[in-house]
């Protein structure tokens, strides 16, 4: 009885547990046919205000604005959850129908998918703010050094928490192996471009964080572990997404 008891007190913390699963994302990268634009966004824009407006399966939708991908779109499902994967993927005939009449006929065959998992206690969601542009860094990680990356996340995270705490950012791991260099990003959310043109104080901070010359240290730390890491800007296509672009704090995103 006694057992049964305690089992029972523990429910509430199990479920609670599973309700604060970090969040994913799914983000699928599409290339618009060059004659072919306007059809595409439209179609992509109804079937995301018609589909995938709310719940786990809300969509919003960055247009690439730098690098090799410029040009590109992502469309990106969350944040969600492995487990609510199984109700938002099983959708009827008419929305695979209107996606494959009104979206993907209108883009170039070539697409990647990756899922990616929000490190929320590397991430600083602590205020309402609505999605603009994105700063994307992502990091190619060597083979077997994930714990000796995540010890330099820490240090990285009390950097910034320190030093520029109302700047919201987040950070995210590739939940699928791969060998694209596409292993974690750091995002960073900011409304305008003067963003972009702002002093890097960053290893100026670390030592006013970690101690006096211990920049020199943190950059053997980082090659040691890393092969190399790559940046792009995205822009949110209110326009074209489901989502509202509305980001609240929890812990996350």
């Amino acid at each position: 009885m006694k057992r049964l008891l305690i089992i029972l007190a523990l429910l509430p913390l199990i479920t609670m547990a599973q309700d604060m699963q970090a969040p994913i994302f799914m983000n699928l990268m599409m290339t618009p046919h060059p004659e072919r634009i306007d059809a595409f966004e439209a179609g992509l824009a109804a079937h995301n205000k018609k589909y995938h407006a709310d719940g786990a399966g809300t969509v919003s939708v960055f247009w690439v604005a730098s690098g090799k991908n410029s040009g590109k779109y992502i469309w990106s499902m969350g944040p969600t959850t492995w487990a609510a994967m199984d109700d938002v993927s099983n959708y009827d005939d008419a929305h695979t129908m209107d996606w494959n009449t009104n979206v993907a006929a209108n883009a170039l065959a070539e697409m990647e998918t990756t899922y990616w998992k929000n490190d929320v206690a590397h991430s600083n969601f602590s205020k309402d703010f609505n999605l603009k542009n994105l700063s994307i860094f992502m990091v190619d990680i060597k083979r077997f050094k994930g714990m000796e990356f995540n010890s330099i996340l820490d240090r990285v995270f009390k950097v910034f928490k320190t030093k520029d705490p109302n700047q919201q950012w987040g950070a995210y791991y590739n939940e699928m192996p791969n060998m694209d260099g596409h292993d974690f990003v750091w995002v960073d959310f900011f409304d305008n471009a003067a963003w972009m043109g702002r002093e890097d104080k960053f290893p100026q901070w670390y030592e006013e964080v970690h101690g006096s010359d211990s920049f020199v240290g943190f950059l053997k730390d980082v090659e040691a572990v890393t092969n190399g890491d790559m940046g792009e800007l995205w822009i949110y296509r209110k326009d074209l997404s489901g989502s509202s672009g509305e980001v609240t704090p929890r812990g996350g995103q």
